[in-house]
Parts: C-alpha cells; sequence; structure tokens
C-alpha cells in the first residue's frame, strides 16, 4: 500500500512519464481494477473503510480529524488472525491511539509526520518521537536532530528536495527492509498476512537523488485544466507552500511533479526488493499480492493540490490483485468493475478461506462486483468545502452542500473532467437520476443533507458521525 497515489499514476495504467516497471510486472500478471475509488479521500477515513471494510457512512469517519479513537470490534488483521495467519503491519497505520494495532499481532510503525502528535501537550507515549518505530530508528542510527524535516520539505506542501542522507535511512527504505526482514523471522509453519504500507509518495517529495534525476529532463505532461478552475483562488493561494492550491509558478509546478513522480518510482524500486525477497523464499508460487493507495494527489490539476476532493486525482486510485491463477483466476485480465477500500478486507478473507461477516459493506473482488455506483463524500475539505459525489463508470455527480453548488462530469467523453456539464440540455435527465441517488444515500443522515426528497444546503458539516466513537460500529 501506498499512500496519496493518483489512480492514473502506474506506467500500467498508461501515464506517460511516471516509471513503475515492478508494480507493473505483477499488474500485468494479475488482475487490474481502473475504476477503483476511494469513498473518502483523506487518509485517517480512508484506512478506516479499508480496515473495516464498511463504508465511510458506517465507520463514521467522514472527514479528516485526529486524536479519535478507533474502536472497530470487526478488522482486516483481526479476523485474518482469526482465521489462523500471523498478522504483520510495516508502515503507516494513523489510527489512534497511534499503538493502536486493530487486530494485527504486531506492527512496526511509521506513519509519516503527523502535527498533531508532535505539538507540545501530547502525552510522552503519543509523541511520534516516542511512539513511532521509524523515528526511534532513525535517532539511534544518526543521532537526536536527526529528523524527515531535514531536507526543508513539509509533508503537506508541493516543494521537492532530494533526501540528504545515504538512501537506506529513508523511510520508503525502511519499510522495505522491515518488511524482508520478517519474512525472515516468521514462523514458515504458519500462514501470514503482511501489510506493507509506504507513506510515500505523500509529501515531502524527498527521494534519494538518483530519482529526481530520471524526470530532471523529461518533458512532462502539464496538469489537466477545466472550464470550472477557480483562478481566483490559485491567485490568492498560489504562492503559500502547504496551500490548497498548486504553485502558480510553473517551474515550481514542474518540480512537483518531478518530486512526486521520483517518490513513486523510488516506492516501485523498493517494492522490487520485496518481491526479490518472496522469491528467494520461494513463497511467490503460494501468495497473493494485492496493491492499492489509501487516496490520490490533485497535483496542479485544475489548480488544486492535496486530496480531499471529488475528483479524479484525487479520489481515483490504483488496484489490481496479483498471485497464482488457483487463487486470482486468470491472469492478464481487466475488470472494470467498480470498487473502492471497502472491498479489500472481503477479498483478502475470501483468498484465505476464512468466513465474510456479513455485517461488511465491502465484496469480493475475485469475481466482478455488479456494482452501478459509489456514494463518496469528504467534509470540511483543504478547500474550505464539502463535498458530496456519485461516481459510476461513466460519470461523475457531486454537490457541494455549503454553497449548494452542482457538477456533473461525463466521465466517458471527458475522462479528465474539463467540462462541467451541470447545465448542459442532454445530460438533465441523467444528472437529476444520479442527484435521486444522492438524495437516497443521505436520507435521514446525521448533519441533515437529505430528507429522502431534496437535498437541504445551509448544514453543519461534521468529520466524525457519533457512531464514529462507538465500540464495534
Amino acid at each position: 500500500m501506498t499512500d496519496e497515489q493518483r489512480g492514473d499514476c502506474l506506467g500500467f495504467a498508461g501515464h506517460p512519464d511516471v516509471k513503475t516497471p515492478y508494480l507493473d510486472s505483477l499488474a500485468a500478471d494479475g488482475v487490474y481494477f481502473p475504476n477503483a475509488w476511494s469513498s473518502c479521500p483523506t487518509c485517517v477515513p480512508a484506512r478506516a473503510i479499508l480496515h473495516t471494510g464498511l463504508s465511510q457512512r458506517h465507520t463514521g469517519k467522514v472527514g479528516y480529524q485526529d486524536r479519535v479513537d478507533w474502536n472497530y470490534g470487526c478488522t482486516m488483521a483481526g479476523e485474518l488472525s482469526f482465521a489462523g495467519y500471523y498478522t504483520q503491519c510495516v508502515g503507516k497505520m494513523h489510527v489512534h491511539p497511534l499503538r493502536n494495532y486493530l487486530g494485527f499481532h504486531n506492527v512496526e510503525l511509521h506513519d509519516g509526520y503527523l502535527h498533531e502528535y508532535r505539538f507540545p501537550g501530547v502525552d510522552h507515549y503519543e509523541n511520534q518521537l516516542f511512539a513511532d518505530d521509524y523515528f526511534y530508528w532513525l535517532k539511534n542510527e544518526l543521532g537526536a536532530e536527526a529528523d524527515i524535516t531535514d531536507s526543508g520539505m513539509d509533508c503537506n506542501g508541493w516543494t521537492a528536495h532530494p533526501w540528504p542522507y545515504a538512501e537506506k535511512y529513508h523511510p520508503t527504505n525502511w519499510v522495505a527492509s522491515r518488511a524482508i526482514d520478517f519474512l525472515r523471522r516468521r514462523d514458515p509453519r504458519q500462514p501470514f498476512f503482511l501489510m506493507a504500507s509506504f507513506v510515500r509518495p505523500h509529501a515531502p517529495y524527498d527521494a534519494p537523488q538518483c530519482y529526481f534525476d530520471l524526470y530532471r529532463d523529461k518533458d512532462l505532461r502539464p496538469p489537466v485544466r477545466g472550464d470550472w478552475d477557480d483562478e481566483a483562488m490559485l491567485e490568492k493561494r498560489g504562492m503559500v507552500f502547504n496551500s490548497c492550491t498548486g504553485p502558480r509558478d510553473p517551474e515550481l509546478i514542474r518540480q512537483q511533479q518531478i518530486g512526486y513522480y521520483a517518490c513513486i518510482t523510488h516506492v516501485d524500486h523498493q517494492i522490487g526488493r520485496i518481491l526479490q525477497a518472496l522469491i528467494e523464499h520461494k513463497l511467490m508460487d503460494n501468495t497473493v499480492i494485492l496493491f492499492t493507495s489509501d487516496h490520490g494527489e490533485m497535483l496542479s490539476d485544475h489548480g488544486w493540490c492535496r486530496k480531499s476532493l471529488p475528483y479524479n486525482g484525487s479520489a481515483h486510485i490504483p488496484m489490481f490483485l496479483s498471485g497464482p491463477e488457483r487463487f486470482i483466476g486468470p491472469r492478464g485480465r481487466v475488470d472494470d468493475s467498480l470498487v473502492e477500500l471497502r472491498d479489500v478486507m472481503p477479498t483478502l478473507l475470501e483468498l484465505a478461506g476464512a468466513p465474510i461477516p456479513d455485517t461488511l459493506d465491502g465484496r469480493s473482488m475475485l469475481r466482478p462486483i455488479g456494482r452501478e455506483y459509489l456514494h463518496g463524500e469528504h467534509s470540511f475539505s483543504f478547500n474550505r468545502w464539502s463535498s458530496q459525489f456519485i461516481v459510476t463508470k461513466t460519470d461523475k455527480y457531486i454537490w457541494l452542500p455549503e454553497r449548494n453548488e452542482e457538477q456533473y462530469f461525463d466521465l466517458q467523453r471527458d475522462p479528465d473532467e474539463t467540462h462541467n456539464a451541470i447545465g448542459d440540455p442532454d445530460k438533465q435527465e441523467r444528472i437529476a437520476y444520479l442527484r435521486r441517488l444522492l438524495i437516497e444515500e443521505l436520507r435521514d443522515s446525521e448533519e441533515g443533507y437529505s430528507d429522502g426528497k431534496r437535498l437541504l444546503p445551509g448544514c453543519t458539516p461534521v468529520n466524525c458521525l457519533s457512531n464514529a466513537t462507538l465500540p464495534n460500529c
């Protein structure tokens, strides 16, 4: 698993610039899902969906908020543990409390830079520099002052600069190294579930210099622009390094792209190390690999940066399965089903021969999922507005509740979402149908978005519903 990797940023997905040879090899020899989405596209709510197999309305996390307890009684790792698997996570969890294992037998933690767990007054045991295994290790290796901020890059900014230390100290390498060491230490008599959870390509864009060099002289595809872009917002915020917009300086946009693509290729090569270890341990003939990300990154598309938005750069994610045909069926195929992070848990449980709880919202991806649409949302996005959306294989309807504005994109004719067709006469019947789907999804919502007959603007969004803090929700 990666963090903040766009669904189009795989060579296998047809991206003209980014290079991902190891991921491409897995995807080409597996089952690729081009219609994969994150229904609540920031780290905390997306990971709650992943680990529980529930929709965002049932996890209770419909926006980003740290320091809210994760009290879920049924989790992906927990169910696999009950089924006899040894379960290990290496890397990012982004849960609360930080050392909440969510059913894993063991976690070697690295969450990246989390402001909330570094502020003054945070309990010593919850402070990242103590509770995060990578930071603890890095300071033992390089001294008390060493930190991932030493390159000067922000964890939510669009600036880019190569990693200042030897590559082996980079958190991407650390995750791969600890995952490989798990293969050495495991009990070979027991089946295992290993989650290698990389923080990159999430900012800071700080891959080692050699990866920057791969893209430095390339003619990169420019960001997508559309007839609905907020040029005033870009003009206002485009000089702020950690803004909700991307930079307005073309050279800084190019540096942003180079840094982001460099991080992706760096992760790809470290995944290659894990694959080599699996081969050496003679595990590839009995192992299934699932690859995905929690959400994407706007990367200056339409002038926006970061995530939380309903647009493709933010909400479309990579997803594929790779492994022996006796587990995943014919390899080298594309399944155009609408899939989402909630579908990961039931898929892995079926692969493990474990019971799939009937309380899950997700469905196994081992066969085509006949899902007509997905409901997605995010409260208090980084552009200061909340969003609700319905996405299908062919189109997308978006409602911005505080502004009571609508958008519609024909994804077949306009896959880059360049034209907001909400006012097009020939689209009104389709728009009305998708609007009705959203009205029904939000019927009797805690925020009051819908009364079952119409969408109701002017409601107050929340990040966590009342069921977000209840046990076994």
